[in-house]
């Protein structure tokens, strides 16, 4: 019940926002402050919202991508079609592989949390004037990286 409340709270100032400028960037200090909680509370406020905003980024991943490949899959040119072919990596290695990382199936999202987390708590990423989807974005790529063929 109060991750459901949660939610819509947050949609609900999301869409009194109006448009993507008006919302305010998170910072990765915001973030490690929600985050700090995970390992003592995780059922709490701030864990939640910590593993709700890297839910929600992971999320915003895969969509991006599937748009991307479905927007390219319509009526095409030889170079188009080429260009789409090469786009069978999605399928072999995730709906995340454009965004340059591949989670695989299925992953955990409390070991993708942890990760996070690790990193949040490492004074390297705090020293660095990162916006909290930038640290995410770090995170996700060197603990799952694609493998290239």
């Amino acid at each position: 019940m109060k991750i459901i409340m949660m939610n819509i709270t947050v949609l609900s100032m999301l869409f009194a926002a109006g448009n993507a400028r008006a919302v305010e960037s998170l910072s990765t200090a915001e973030l490690a402050s929600h985050c700090s909680y995970y390992s003592k509370a995780p059922e709490g406020k701030d864990a939640t919202f910590c593993v709700r905003y890297i839910q929600g980024f992971i999320d915003g991943a895969v969509a991006t991508d599937e748009r991307v490949v479905s927007n390219i899959s319509t009526e095409e040119t030889f170079s188009e079609r080429a260009m789409r072919t090469r786009l069978g990596k999605i399928k072999l290695y995730g709906s995340t592989y454009y965004a340059d990382f591949c989670l695989g199936e299925p992953s955990r999202l409390k070991e993708v949390v942890n990760k996070v987390v690790q990193d949040l708590d490492n004074s390297k990423t705090m020293n660095k004037p990162l916006l909290a989807r930038d640290a995410v974005y770090q995170t996700l790529r060197k603990s799952y990286p694609c493998k290239k063929k």
